[in-house]
């Protein structure tokens, strides 16, 4: 995991006006509860130099772990970040179980109170909390309905720590996968091991372990399997590996294909038009500084691309784009639009690039407005009707900015602002059309108080809401603050499924000694708090052509008033480069019969599963049915 040295603090530049519910959740969070934010009096103030000359606040252990030779070679914002490496190594004590226990309630007490001033048929409501067996860092919602989850083995429980094995070599540096089945509920009955393939790393030890794929990037194929690429070769600040996995849901087994040419340390993973997927950036096998501009494909030209649940890649190699991606940060925003190039916002504002797949080209686009760096933070593809997105929206990434910005047809345009700067946010497009912000924090694990201090400014436990028009307003809020490493999907039936934060979940773990050491969290939309469904009973069980019709089944067909395709997620480190929005047209009514034409062309909609959900007239979503499209269909 990196931990790049945060930009000095700024002044908050003034945001709009809030309503009378959303600014007293704000003070509530803010200045009312047990755990609310505060500056550590001793905390420390120099001030680094360029374009933000603010004062930065560092902690004292970082200060007293700095190298005066380190400063001269590096320069005071990279030598830091080795600083705070060596202080988290470190440590500073233990971490009381007493104290993960009142956190936990001083959480739900405060969220209980908070949330009580939230109508749910407006705002929607939390309804469940429970544990998990893993981190969540990384996620994946299957075309089985259950949602993949994956991380690491953590060699530390205390939170001021680092608990990831990033600097760490050998059979430590191990990677470990889980399942959720929401059929099954929320107990530990509903989770099942799904352990990565048995890698002997190259780091000379000899000491195979499974594969230490977190910090990797992800898409989904064709066929609904999740190709899943890079990961930690470990030392040296975050060294990439070249590992190239794939995950098959219908047997729920992983397969290793041959390694990228390259090492990946925080790749973006991209799924375009002809079904292929493009695997760019990341920290190389050198270690941090090495970003890599190598662009790779999977699977390499000459091979098929996998469409059936059958054909599991296998043995199944990598080959080199033509292009070059020079991202100097990595896990840049990589979106297939409807035109069928794919677009890299990268989180430097001048690397803003457009590939053409085909031509297997680079162009440039125009540069981001905003004119400076965004930290990690989200973006999403905004509905694009029945021919697929054409635009995008960066948000996340500044913590000191609330700013939205639009891309669409080659230009940049401000959208409405949300109500706060965040990072680690995670935004979420929902099967109505509307976005959902969730999650977020002030830095990499920096909650407000310095990194690794959990304790959070609780204004980033607040969910924000975007209607079709555009407009933001801040919502209730979770149990747990979630920051890096944070995620969020919307599941088939229509509610949120939040995870992620291994800090904050091993801060508030009520037992640290069990097998459950993260936490689930469930939002039900304001949708379910409005009445009742449309119901979608039947849809294809096999894959559909592009513009072509097909039958769907309703008992309720006076409630559907439109049909639409969702996306699923994956995602991690705030990047979700899978989650898309399309209308279908409704040609025909006939009874309980509904005949549906498919989007126009893969460009619209990359082949592989979607989620087909019945809206009536007010946004109520039915319960989702799952259906392929595919350009052999």
């Amino acid at each position: 995991m990196s931990l790049p040295t945060p930009r000095p603090r700024r002044r908050p530049r003034s945001s709009r006006r809030l309503s009378a519910v959303a600014t007293a959740a704000v003070v509530a969070l803010t200045a009312g509860t047990l755990l609310a934010a505060v500056t550590p009096a001793t905390a420390l103030v120099r001030t680094h130099g360029g374009d933000d000359t603010a004062p930065h606040v560092t902690a004292p252990r970082v200060l007293a772990e700095l190298r005066d030779d380190e400063v001269a070679a590096l320069g005071p914002e990279h030598a830091e970040e080795h600083a705070r490496m060596r202080a988290a190594v470190r440590g500073i004590g233990d971490y009381p179980q007493t104290t993960r226990i009142n956190r936990l309630k001083a959480l739900t007490d405060s969220q209980t109170r908070t949330n009580a001033g939230f109508d749910p048929t407006v705002f929607g409501a939390f309804k469940e909390y429970f544990p998990s067996p893993d981190f969540g860092d990384h996620i994946a919602l299957l075309p089985t309905g259950k949602v993949l989850v994956f991380s690491f083995e953590r060699i530390e429980s205390n939170p001021e720590k680092e608990p990831a094995p990033t600097q760490t070599t050998g059979k430590e540096n191990a990677g470990r996968a889980y399942l959720w089945d929401p059929a099954k509920g929320s107990g530990a009955g509903a989770f099942t091991k799904v352990t990565p393939p048995v890698v002997d790393m190259p780091d000379g030890l000899d000491q195979p372990r499974p594969a230490p794929f977190f910090c990797a990037g992800h898409s989904f194929l064709p066929n609904g399997m999740l190709g899943v690429f890079g990961g930690n070769l470990g030392g040296n600040g975050g060294t990439g590996a070249k590992l190239s996995l794939v995950f098959d849901p219908w047997t729920e087994t992983w397969t290793r294909n041959p390694d990228m040419s390259v090492g990946r340390w925080y790749p973006s993973v991209v799924t375009g038009a002809d079904g292929r997927q493009l695997i760019m950036s990341g920290q190389s096998e050198l270690g941090w500084g090495t970003p890599t501009p190598v662009v790779e494909r999977f699977p390499a030209k000459g091979y098929d691309v996998p469409q059936t649940k059958t054909q599991v890649p296998r043995n199944t190699p990598v080959d080199r784009f033509k292009a070059d991606a020079p991202f100097s940060l990595d896990y840049p925003h990589l979106f297939s639009l409807r035109d069928g190039n794919v677009y890299g916002f990268g989180r430097h504002a001048a690397e803003q690039w457009r590939f053409d797949p085909v031509a297997e080209s680079r162009s440039d686009l125009t540069a981001r407005p905003d004119g400076h760096k965004r930290n990690y933070g989200s973006a999403v593809m905004l509905p694009g009707g029945v021919n697929g997105p054409d635009s995008a929206l960066i948000l996340g990434g500044d913590r000191d900015n609330p700013s939205t910005l639009r891309f669409s047809n080659g230009n940049w345009t401000a959208e409405k602002s949300r109500a706060f700067g965040r990072t680690q946010d995670d935004t979420l497009l929902m099967p109505d059309g509307t976005l959902m912000t969730v999650n977020g924090a002030y830095d990499i694990r920096d909650y407000g108080n310095g990194p690794y201090n959990p304790n959070a400014d609780l204004k980033y436990r607040q969910t924000e809401l975007r209607d079709a028009q555009g407009n933001w307003r801040l919502g209730p809020v979770q149990r747990l603050p979630r920051g890096y490493h944070s995620n969020a999907v919307v599941l088939p039936d229509g509610r949120v499924m939040v995870t992620g934060d291994e800090l904050q979940q091993l801060a508030n773990d009520p037992d640290i000694n069990d097998d459950m050491n993260g936490t689930i969290e469930i939002y039900e939309p304001a949708y379910l708090h409005q009445g009742n469904r449309p119901s979608l009973d039947r849809a294809p069980t096999t894959a559909i052509g592009y513009d072509k019709k097909f039958q769907v089944t309703t008992s309720t067909p006076e409630r559907a008033a439109k049909a639409v395709l969702l996306a699923p997620t994956t995602s991690t480190h705030s990047v979700n480069t899978s989650q898309r929005h399309l209308e279908l047209r409704l040609s025909s009514r006939a009874g309980n019969r509904l005949e549906l034409q498919a989007p126009p062309d893969a460009k619209a909609a990359p082949p592989g599963w979607y989620m087909l959900f019945l809206l009536n007239d007010q946004g109520v979503p039915s319960v989702a049915q799952w259906v392929q499209l595919s350009s052999s269909a």
